[in-house]
């Protein structure tokens, strides 16, 4: 239950998102063993290739996050070496890839998108620290000074947890089940889901 969950992760003072992932993935909540491994397997796979910000994200920077996070899955596709082997194996590998790289992806779409269209006065990148969770990677890279406190990374690991947590019959999801029904590639069929998600009737994924 998503209250149990959420409750759990706040009375143990821990950043719960992670978990979350891997009790989607996996079908039950990890150990201490298995929760090490699986944090060391995304912190292993949160290296974009190189000149990737350079040539897909800040040669066309775009408007709309949605629109840039499609676009840099899809460009991702060509920096496979097996991107259209669909066994469980390469698909899982694939989807974690995914899952570390999108606060990357995120982040650096909109500081081209706030310097490149909207002006701003200064254009900054920072990598990921290994030792930050997911919610404090995402404030650490989207500040300029990198600076955020405990209680705003906690909010921000709750949202992303009940983000999660209520999927299944959304658009999005349908999209994604509709697509990957076609034996189609991962990264063909996540970007179909962000153009789903995109849409206004679908939230317009949180733009207003």
């Amino acid at each position: 239950d998503i209250n149990d969950l959420v409750n759990g992760f706040l009375a143990d003072e821990r950043f719960g998102f992670e978990e979350t992932v891997y009790l989607l993935l996996f079908g039950h909540l990890p150990n201490k063993e298995e929760l090490k491994s699986f944090n060391e397997q995304l912190i292993s796979y949160r290296t974009l290739p190189t000149n990737f910000v350079r040539d897909v994200i800040m040669k066309a920077p775009s408007e709309n996050m949605m629109n840039s996070l499609a676009r840099s899955v899809l460009t991702l596709y060509s920096y496979d070496e097996c991107p259209d082997d669909t066994s469980i194996d390469n698909v899982l590998r694939q989807c974690l890839q995914l899952i570390a790289l999108f606060p990357q992806l995120s982040i650096y779409s909109y500081q081209a998108y706030d310097y490149y269209i909207k002006g701003g006065d200064s254009f900054f990148l920072h990598s990921p620290k290994p030792e930050y969770s997911i919610a404090e990677n995402i404030l650490y890279m989207l500040r300029k000074d990198s600076s955020f406190t405990h209680l705003e990374a906690k909010i921000l690991d709750i949202a992303l947890i009940l983000h999660a947590e209520h999927g299944g019959g959304n658009n999005s999801s349908f999209t994604t089940h509709v697509v990957t029904s076609s034996g189609t590639d991962t990264y063909s069929a996540i970007s179909a889901a962000l153009g789903s998600l995109k849409g206004p009737k679908h939230g317009g994924a949180n733009i207003k």
